[in-house]
């Protein structure tokens, strides 16, 4: 037996050994194969579903500050009155004093829904209908899809013109165009002029109660107030309840991320002096966002963790393997000692069969990995993000587990005494 004492010639011998047991070295490889792919796909699952929550936020606006009348608790108590009237919330003297004593803010948008069905010939449904200005897709970020949006001469004018969400007009017209359609809304009637692309709902936006959410219609918030007025009645088990509420919501434009904050805490300080009540809140994209990424950290590294166990369990199979491993070649070890290799030689020997096992895996693995993201976004519709930084993570921690894991082999076959080594059966 010729020993090769050169790096490429123990790289080759390494191999060859393990070729000799090939299904035994694919068993092992599949520990560290399945390891690199579950911490590849784990993270890109992660990484999907914060990037989803995070687009969702950015939806609302980072530089927006949101106020919204909120019912306060004590409005939800009964009496035996069959007739109630509730007046809470914002108010347009709340949207003035925001809009004209707050030095960083750039726009301020009005909203209010109304309480109204919506028909369209014999289809009839009961979306979020909103009086609103021609801000507000500014401040918000929709995007029409077909036509325009509402003008500041529709609301001086007062004017009988919507613009319909995109799920209520499909629903309307699914096989035409909603422009220059009569849309009745509650008992009046309105021109469609513009369609919006959809937005994608925040988790956290509470559904009205009774109401239907399937989409939206916006109409002139002066026109809103023309014909629907301020108050609104809902009839709930043989009872009538009335409610005045003058805006449900104000959206606050401010000019930078760094006066968000500023402008927030100072809306909460105004509301807390105008309202006897607590009949509002104050929502700040910018905070949700900062928070979402802070749970998407901390999301990835409980995953990471989890998949890291089946890469730590690949190893302690390459271990054990390795131990038996040479438990079975102790005789060859000891005539390659006696032929004059070195101690060196032997760690180095099966220090490259350990990493051949562990990097042929983790190679593998990556394949793998990147596979399972693209299948879980096609079956499942789950969104997935494979970043560059987790398919290096993963390959240099099955590396890193073939080192680590083989050193110990590696050196209990260096250490045996070469005629010991021979008596060995």
């Amino acid at each position: 037996m010729s020993v090769k004492h050169g790096l490429s010639g123990v790289v080759r011998l390494g191999i060859q050994s393990l070729l000799l047991h090939k299904l035994r070295a694919i068993l092992t490889m599949l520990g560290v194969l399945f390891g690199v792919a579950s911490v590849i796909a784990m993270l890109a699952i992660g990484e999907g579903a914060s990037a989803e929550a995070q687009e969702q936020i950015r939806q609302l606006g980072s530089q927006n500050v949101i106020l919204r009348s909120v019912k306060p608790p004590e409005d939800l108590r009964g009496g035996g009155e069959t007739t109630r009237v509730s007046s809470y919330g914002l108010t347009t003297s709340d949207f003035e004093r925001v809009r004209d004593t707050f030095p960083a803010v750039v726009r301020t948008v009005p909203v209010r829904q109304l309480q109204q069905e919506v028909r369209l010939e014999e289809r009839v449904l009961n979306p979020r209908v909103l009086g609103t200005d021609a801000q507000y897709v500014n401040v918000t970020g929709r995007k029409v899809c077909e036509g325009r949006f509402l003008s500041d001469q529709d609301q001086a004018a007062v004017s009988n013109v919507c613009v319909l969400g995109y799920e209520v007009a499909r629903f309307l017209s699914p096989f035409e165009s909603s422009l220059g359609k009569s849309i009745k809304v509650g008992g009046e009637y309105f021109t469609c002029v513009g369609v919006l692309l959809p937005r994608v709902p925040l988790g956290s936006d509470p559904a009205q109660p009774g109401v239907e959410v399937t989409g939206e219609v916006f109409v002139p918030l002066e026109t809103g107030r023309s014909w629907f007025g301020d108050t609104q009645v809902k009839i709930r088990s043989g009872s009538r309840e009335m409610e005045e509420v003058q805006l449900h919501e104000i959206y606050v434009q401010v000019d930078s991320d760094e006066h968000v904050t500023l402008v927030a805490d100072a809306a909460k300080e105004m509301l807390k002096r105008q309202h006897k009540q607590k009949d509002w809140e104050v929502v700040v994209p910018l905070e949700l966002l900062l928070q979402a990424e802070k749970t998407k950290r901390t999301f990835n590294i409980v995953l990471g963790s989890i998949a890291a166990i089946s890469l730590l369990v690949g190893g302690i199979g390459i271990m054990n393997v390795m131990l038996a491993t040479v438990t079975e070649r102790t005789r060859e070890i000891g005539i390659r000692r006696a032929l004059g290799a070195k101690r060196r030689h032997i760690v180095t020997q099966f220090l490259v069969e350990t990493v051949v096992l562990s990097v042929g895996g983790g190679l593998l693995g990556i394949a793998l990995g990147l596979v399972i993201p693209a299948g879980v976004e096609h079956w499942a519709k789950m969104k997935t993000v494979v970043t560059p930084d987790a398919p290096i993570l993963a390959f240099a921690i099955s590396a890193g587990v073939g080192v680590v894991f083989g050193i110990y082999p590696a050196w209990r076959a260096a250490a045996m005494d070469p005629v010991e080594a021979l008596r060995h059966e």
